[in-house]
């Protein structure tokens, strides 16, 4: 089968593998591909901001159908259309039942060895190994229409953390909101506020293309500036004080710094942006202002069960974040366009 794999900072592949077998186990399957992605997180091994050794595997969001299970699975089926969250759990585990599956005590990653002793193809690819399935896929009722599958396939990851951002910051009815980042987590993020009821939604963006979808997704405002402009932008925009909360979707030290400064005293933050370049938390400055800060990587398997019949009933239409589609052959030409800033983020077809 293909399989996308990275070889050095900026060297893409879509390579021959081995086609995916059931490990013997007995609580695996194997799922075919129907769409795929790439993530903002993987541009940091393509940017070399964090190292590659050796070749390895790529992609960690996908959709698809059940082609193969073992005789233990019971809840998955073979023909099911199912969604793969980012990373492989159990949802049986103590961490799994308290709502922080990421942390499930046997599942892991994709494109790694599996505690059951199989491999667990990485999610650019043909087909996928998927350990642990019936914790980790989620089948949809009935198999969607086409459409639908790009909706579908932001509940793997970016719609997610985009909800689990301002579930952290305790968005609720009423709340002022302000989105760092304008990528496809902080657009999702925006699209979340606006779901949990907020009022006013600024997102930061300087990009048109990315305002556009903000507003589309329920940004009521958008500031363009940041830094110090920033700050007192949003500050002025709320009482001199600053938004209630402030959606951290970067992972950067300068996006960290403008979130905690930007919301009001007693304010939350929720941040979710994968940590690159060192962000920090300065004690005194929260201290100061009562700034609370809460979030991490993000549990998406326990959302998607609340969020899916939002995508099927058409309520939620997160998979506008998708602005350009590939076949996976060209996985390479989509990370290019996406470090280039020439997509949000890109599907890819297999």
């Amino acid at each position: 089968m293909l399989a996308t794999l990275i070889h050095a900072p900026g060297d893409i592949r879509v390579e021959e593998v081995p086609d995916p077998v059931l490990s013997g186990s007995g609580w695996d399957a194997v799922v075919r591909v129907v769409a795929a992605c790439v993530c903002g997180s993987d541009l940091w091994p393509y940017r070399g901001v964090t190292p590659t050794t050796k070749p390895h595997r790529m992609g960690h969001e996908f959709v698809g159908v059940v082609e193969e299970v073992g005789g233990s699975v019971a809840r998955i089926k073979v023909g099911d259309f199912v969604i793969a969250p980012f990373y492989r759990c159990d949802m049986t585990c103590v961490n799994c039942r308290n709502g922080v599956s990421t942390s499930c005590l046997h599942g892991g990653w994709w494109g790694e060895h599996a505690q059951d002793g199989g491999f667990a193809d990485g999610g650019q690819g043909t087909r996928v190994r998927v350990p642990d399935a019936d914790g980790t896929l989620v089948a949809t009722p009935e198999p969607p229409a086409p459409e639908l599958v790009p909706h579908l396939l932001t509940l793997a990851d970016v719609m997610g953390t985009g909800h689990h951002a301002a579930v952290s910051a305790g968005v609720g009815a009423g709340s002022t909101v302000a989105v760092v980042g304008d990528g496809a987590v902080g657009l999702c993020a925006v699209l979340a506020a606006r779901r949990l009821g907020a009022s006013r939604i600024v997102a930061m963006s300087r990009h048109a293309s990315r305002q556009e979808v903000a507003r589309e997704f329920g940004a009521t405002e958008v500031v363009p500036e940041r830094g110090d402009e920033g700050i007192a932008r949003l500050k002025e925009m709320f009482d001199g004080v600053g938004p209630d909360r402030v959606l951290e979707c970067v992972g950067t030290k300068e996006s960290m710094d403008q979130a905690l400064r930007s919301a009001r005293p007693g304010g939350q933050v929720g941040f979710v942006g994968v940590p690159n370049g060192g962000p920090e938390l300065p004690i005194p400055v929260m201290f100061g202002t009562n700034v609370g800060v809460r979030g991490g990587v993000a549990p998406v398997r326990n959302y998607i069960e609340e969020l899916l019949p939002e995508v099927l009933d058409g309520r939620l239409r997160p998979g506008r974040v998708f602005d350009l589609e590939l076949p996976l052959a060209d996985a390479a030409e989509a990370y290019a366009a996406m470090d280039e800033r020439r997509a949000i983020k890109v599907l890819l077809r297999p």
